[in-house]
């Protein structure tokens, strides 16, 4: 279906330097700017954030710190993408929680006054949520061909959730994923160890995420001032962090993982 446009529409994707929507910068940026008449125009731009590029970023888009070393900042390249993108209303996948933003700024902190006055924003990702929520209901609906009846009851609930699966199964027999990374794998199968391996995001250490393995298997935090570093490191650095985690409002099961860290590195004296 062709747009239905009153003005141009600019799609624009980021790649950044990390997810810190007020503090990470952008290192490339297209837009594909699409006119009232049909007419498509295109730009990428490479940019040098001035800031280290993270090492989880780079294992996503590829850019390291010396590709993008001698390319313009988004200060010298903060006009040529404004007039470019004109009075253009926006669009993208997950735009609205973080390309925006990331964008917004950018263009804030090199004074370029960007107007988003008038402007309509689309958020691609937002509709599909919407449309195809992932919501137990949705699923149903979506892999079943069925309403729910009786959601949110505990057997109706159970009941739909087995049949959901074995209809994935089903819909997903013989289907490829490719994660965030651009790996390939096979999709979900009819083996109960690989379906577990499938559905989780990470390989946790505690039950609710917040302590997961690396893929050295060893456990960093997924929280805090930390995130992203191997407790052991952290213990070492700061002994009082352990302390702090025993004292605040952490699950039970946490705090008997880092206990167990703790104890494993050689800690005589551990609160419990």
């Amino acid at each position: 279906m062709q747009l239905n446009l009153k003005r141009p529409i600019a799609f624009f994707d980021l790649e950044t330097t990390g997810l810190n929507t007020s503090h990470d910068r952008i290192v490339e940026m297209s837009v594909l700017k699409i006119n009232v008449n049909g007419e498509e125009e295109q730009r990428v731009w490479l940019l040098n954030p001035e800031i280290p590029i993270s090492k989880e970023s780079t294992s996503v888009h590829g850019y390291t710190n010396e590709m993008v070393a001698d390319k313009p900042t988004f200060r010298d390249k903060a006009k040529e993408i404004a007039l470019f993108i004109g009075n253009a209303d926006l669009a993208g996948y997950n735009i609205l929680k973080f390309d925006l933003p990331i964008l917004v700024e950018e263009f804030l902190r090199v004074d370029y006054d960007f107007d988003l006055r008038d402007r309509d924003f689309i958020d691609v990702m937002n509709i599909y949520m919407k449309m195809e929520p992932r919501t137990l209901k949705g699923a149903y609906r979506f892999f079943c061909h069925a309403e729910l009846e009786g959601a949110h009851g505990a057997m109706a609930d159970t009941k739909a959730t087995y049949d959901v699966l074995c209809a994935m199964l089903d819909h997903y027999q013989g289907a490829e994923y490719e994660d965030a990374k651009g790996n390939r794998s096979q999709g979900p199968v009819n083996d109960m160890k690989q379906l577990a391996e499938f559905s989780a995001h990470h390989k946790n250490a505690d039950l609710s995420g917040q302590i997961i393995f690396d893929e050295e298997g060893q456990e960093i935090f997924m929280f805090g001032k930390h995130k992203g570093v191997r407790v052991e490191d952290v213990f070492r650095r700061e002994p009082a962090y352990y302390d702090w985690i025993m004292k605040n409002d952490f699950p039970l099961y946490t705090k008997k993982v880092v206990t167990a860290i703790r104890l494993r590195m050689g800690g005589k004296k551990v609160k419990q």
